[in-house]
């Protein structure tokens, strides 16, 4: 089992890629103009730029031209979802998106206006800047989102410690999603309400202090996301995948642990947490209404990813 899983990390295509950018991002970062104003940037789920007594965040994303082109009104959904995310993730609060849209189509092209306008009203964030373009040939869509956190709250994607807790954040309350089995879906049929109270616990957890880094789960899945943040925090990680069980509705349909480490998790996190603080994030998180669930622990191995099933353990990634 452990070996079949390992084999499912290292071919996972979202894992192979991020894994495969490691040199053109170093490249950037090593050659790009520096300013002191920059609080951080490369690595994070949300840059930062000083402001004060406060950061004003910002992320971009873009959203696959396969699915921009199959699933227009999904996509158009999506581009707002994931710049949200990776906002809250540090502890913020989403104030504006600016969009690039590209299309060939004009019926296509609506659809994912609608998208972007619903994924606007849910998440109430309001579309304050964009391009769009009708004459290209291809599809293209990508996102920038823009919110503000008081300094002292900001949590880092990339400040993972050695001995602190691996903690898995999920919503369990969603349903497989119409473009992709392989994303779980928990936003799309829920109120505004219900999705921005599920994603201010991380507002909460900032100004608490109670863990020192955080990640929201995208397509990399629950490994790839790890992957990142060690690799950031120059850290080892150690995962007991007996610890990581699959929403009951999952388990219903006959999804097995294989199929869920590959998934794009909505309303999902992996969290850096102190020990002695553990407890404590689990209850915040329940009081949310997410579960939370300790599987693993961060190391001292540099970059080195290991599973293990409380038995024997084996090495996945060691670089």
């Amino acid at each position: 089992m452990l070996k079949k899983i390992a084999e499912n990390i290292k071919n996972n295509r979202n894992v192979v890629e991020k894994r495969e950018l490691k040199p053109f991002v170093e490249l950037i970062n090593k050659n790009s103009f520096k300013s002191e104003k920059i609080f951080s940037d490369i690595g994070e789920d949300s840059a930062t730029i000083k402001n004060k007594d406060k950061y004003i965040l910002l992320t971009t994303d873009r959203i696959k031209t396969e699915f921009v082109r199959n699933f227009p009104f999904g996509a158009g959904f999506s581009s707002i979802l994931v710049g949200v995310d990776d906002i809250y993730c540090c502890g913020g609060k989403p104030l504006g998106a600016s969009i690039i849209l590209s299309f060939p189509d004009k019926t296509n092209g609506l659809k994912i206006i609608e998208g972007i306008c619903e994924g606007s009203k849910r998440f109430q964030v309001p579309i304050i800047r964009g391009h769009t373009n009708t004459k290209d040939k291809c599809y293209e869509l990508s996102s920038t989102m823009v919110g503000e956190i008081r300094k002292e709250n900001y949590i880092s994607a990339k400040t993972s410690k050695i001995n602190d807790k691996i903690v898995f954040i999920i919503d369990e309350d969603g349903k497989i999603g119409n473009a992709s089995n392989l994303y779980w879906d928990t936003v799309t049929f829920k109120s505004s309400e219900e999705i921005l109270k599920k994603r201010e616990v991380m507002i909460t957890i900032g100004k608490k202090h109670l863990i020192n880094s955080s990640k929201d789960i995208s397509n990399g899945g629950i490994f790839g996301t790890l992957y990142q943040m060690i690799r950031h925090a120059k850290v080892g990680a150690d995962v007991n995948i007996t610890k990581i069980i699959l929403p009951p509705k999952l388990i219903g349909i006959g999804y097995t642990l294989e199929t869920f480490i590959n998934m794009y998790l909505t309303t999902s996190f992996i969290l850096s947490v102190p020990e002695e603080n553990s407890q404590k994030v689990i209850s915040i998180f329940e009081y949310y209404g997410l579960k939370a669930t300790i599987i693993g622990n961060f190391t001292a191995e540099s970059c080195q990813l290991k599973i293990n099933d409380g038995k024997e353990s084996i090495i996945v990634f060691d670089t």
